[in-house]
């Protein structure tokens, strides 16, 4: 597959990347977890969430994937422990029934094949082992005070990932695409993140206001003639109006699901 990742690997991606822990990224999982189990991490980006599930299922082996280079460096260089690589999901090289543990962090949301996808996540499970996925739903994204920018932003999103054939509305999705790839015994729940305090507020807005100009997320939209530049620059400005205000909330709803293999 030749999918495109959405977000790309500009540092605004990654600070977003580098606060997710396992305790905010993957609390449906944590009580499955215990010393010796094997699990793949997909997706794992720099390693963040990879490095805390290893504390957990330390001396389990513990591999973590990512489609690209960049962000590896980073989570080699953040402690010893998790073995590091690049990985393709739609073809892992682990063989039959390696891991009892496989878990994805918004990966699934950014794929063309997503069913295709579990299916192999499912092939490297352990049988009674799980495969763990958790993706935000951005159709339920939502925020206060209510600015337009912020209503162009999200349609602006939305519209950059369907057009690298991705779903940005994954989460509400997952149970399906689990059904159609042969899983039969799965859990399904749901959690949010939720940003409104100043300290999460500078650090959740500018991360956008950054993200929305500089990286691939941009690249995409004025290469497509899906925005302008001045119209980026306004929707940066709006995020970052919304971080000043002493009354902004926003909150980002994922789905999550537990697929027994």
């Amino acid at each position: 597959m030749n999918d495109v990742y959405t977000h790309g690997h500009h540092d605004s991606v990654l600070r977003s990347h580098r606060n997710r822990t396992a305790e905010n990224s993957a609390a449906y999982l944590l009580p499955l977890l215990r010393p010796g189990l094997d699990l793949l991490d997909v997706g794992c980006g720099p390693g963040t969430i990879t490095h805390d599930l290893a504390a957990r299922v330390a001396p389990g082996r513990v591999r973590g994937i990512d489609v690209v280079e960049a962000p590896l460096a980073e989570a080699r260089a953040a402690g010893t422990g998790p073995e590091f690589a690049i990985g393709d999901v739609y073809a892992l090289d682990d063989p039959d029934d390696t891991y009892d543990v496989v878990h994805a962090h918004q990966v699934l949301q950014h794929l063309s094949d997503p069913v295709a996808a579990l299916r192999e996540m499912r092939r490297v499970t352990r049988p009674g082992g799980v495969v763990a996925v958790r993706d935000a739903d951005y159709a339920g994204f939502t925020w206060y005070p209510h600015d337009e920018r912020l209503d162009a932003w999200l349609a602006l999103y939305r519209a950059v990932a369907r057009g690298n054939n991705a779903e940005p509305d994954a989460g509400r999705r997952l149970l399906g695409w689990a059904h159609d790839a042969g899983f039969t015994e799965v859990t399904p729940s749901a959690s949010i993140w939720c940003y409104a305090t100043p300290e999460t507020r500078a650090w959740w807005g500018g991360s956008w206001a950054e993200r929305i100009g500089s990286s691939s997320i941009a690249d995409q939209a004025l290469d497509r003639g899906l925005a302008t530049r001045d119209d980026l620059e306004a929707m940066s400005a709006a995020w970052r109006r919304w971080a000043a205000s002493p009354d902004g909330w926003f909150t980002v709803p994922h789905g999550e699901l537990l697929a027994q293999a």
